[in-house]
């Protein structure tokens, strides 16, 4: 267990000083250096640290943390290590949700944590009903196949909403792509009681969903429900992925390459699980921010993109594997 937390810990030292130090614009890491405490002054150089770096920084952690854990619950839940928020729609009915509160007319800054929290609760539903379908849910394939069906449908409505309004087009582009970019701490307040409701659910249901990995009637022989269990853990993924779509939009494959990672590390015990992933999302985001300022500057790629590339080649080595184990 020391490695599934000093790894992790390293490594987020690590990437956010590289946040802090790197960035597409003409502020290097020489100049970003100098305004560590005690260095010397420059504006141009304090204001890309502290203002746009800084908070961009910690917003990247949040949001990761949030879709780590999210990602290893949403796969205990299953008992399939494909359970992603990303593949199986959790995360495009958190978006879909925010893009119809802005083409009613609503504000997405007042209104889009609700929407994201209640898309990203549909699509939580209906990811786990296709796992514990016959014939679905016992092949990780299948399940992934039903969540792109999913987040295809939700692709769609989301298109049409932006075909019949262009000033809707204008404001959701943010909400289709993801990103951290231009987020500040006012955002990540907003959903800080989802995020944190979400944690605390979570935190409850650890033991339970870790005792369902041998199967529903020996999790119920030993005292817990699980029904209750599942139904809990569906809302603290809901908060989880709804409050991190709300700040940064869709990011996908951060709640694969993560608890795939934390259980190398610290084995399949989802309580074990929980704390690495916690650290290693914030990781995850983090470092693939700073690539996406350095892939096509002075220009920055969208963050989605570049968390893609992460998380397809761990997708396909998960799925090539000869047999896929039950979580």
């Amino acid at each position: 267990m020391a490695a599934g937390v000093a790894v992790p810990v390293a490594l987020l030292a690590l990437t956010g000083a590289a946040s802090l130090l790197i960035g597409s614009g003409e502020v290097g890491p020489v100049r970003s250096w100098r305004e560590v405490p005690g260095g010397a002054r420059d504006p141009e150089a304090a204001f890309a640290v502290w203002h746009l770096r800084g908070p961009r920084t910690l917003v990247a952690m949040v949001v990761g943390a949030a879709l780590g854990t999210a990602g290893a619950a949403l796969q205990a839940v299953a008992r399939n290590p494909l359970a992603e928020p990303g593949l199986l729609g959790v995360s495009a009915g958190a978006s879909t949700g925010v893009v119809l509160v802005i083409a009613l007319g609503g504000s997405a800054a007042t209104l889009g944590p609700y929407a994201a929290v209640l898309g990203a609760l549909l699509g939580c539903l209906a990811a786990v009903g296709a796992a514990r379908l016959r014939g679905v849910g016992d092949d990780p394939l299948r399940l992934v196949l039903a969540g792109a069906a999913l987040s295809g449908l939700l692709g769609s409505l989301t298109s049409v909403l932006l075909l019949v309004d262009n000033r809707t087009a204008d404001e959701v582009r943010f909400w289709t792509v993801g990103g951290v970019a231009g987020r500040d701490l006012g955002a990540l307040a907003d959903v800080a009681p989802a995020l944190l409701l979400g944690a605390v659910l979570l935190l409850l249901v650890a033991r339970p969903l870790s005792a369902m990995a041998l199967g529903e009637p020996a999790a119920a022989g030993l005292g817990h429900r699980p029904r209750r269990a599942r139904l809990t853990a569906v809302v603290a993924v809901a908060l989880l992925v709804g409050g991190a779509t709300a700040v940064a939009g869709p990011i996908g494959f951060v709640g694969l390459v993560v608890p795939f990672a934390a259980r190398a590390l610290v084995g399949p015990d989802l309580r074990r699980v929980l704390v690495p992933s916690l650290l290693l999302g914030p990781v995850v985001v983090v470092a693939a921010d700073v690539v996406s300022r350095l892939l096509v500057r002075p220009y920055e790629m969208p963050l989605g993109v570049v968390t893609a590339l992460i998380g397809a080649p761990v997708l396909v080595v998960v799925a090539r594997a000869r047999r896929v184990p039950a979580l």
